[in-house]
């Protein structure tokens, strides 16, 4: 009963078809992608920038947190001289180099 509308149309179409016929079909699908390229090299595009994006903005998370938690050290007492402190400066300098790149 319900076997007739999940039958495919193409099944009843006979599935053999011409040289002629395979031909216009490989020029019609060839045309196809052909037209879609632009499109999708557009999309690409956006891809890249978005990827970009995400990328930049997770390294400016990453030092925000590298930022709180070195501010956080130095507020519990420690040297501002140390060692630590001295590497987050340089560390600090470096992203700072990024961003203005």
């Amino acid at each position: 009963m319900a076997n007739s509308k999940n039958q495919n149309p193409l099944q009843d179409q006979d599935p053999t078809l011409s040289k002629e016929e395979m031909a216009a079909r490989r020029e019609e699908i060839t045309a196809f992608y052909k037209d879609n390229i632009p499109h999708l090299e557009v999309q690409a595009e956006y891809e890249m920038l978005l990827a970009t994006i995400e990328k930049s903005r997770a390294e400016r998370m990453q030092a925000q947190m590298f930022m709180a938690q070195q501010y956080a050290s130095q507020e519990e007492g420690s040297n501002p001289n140390s060692e630590e402190a001295n590497a987050f400066k340089q560390a600090m300098e470096e992203a700072a180099s990024k961003i203005e790149d």
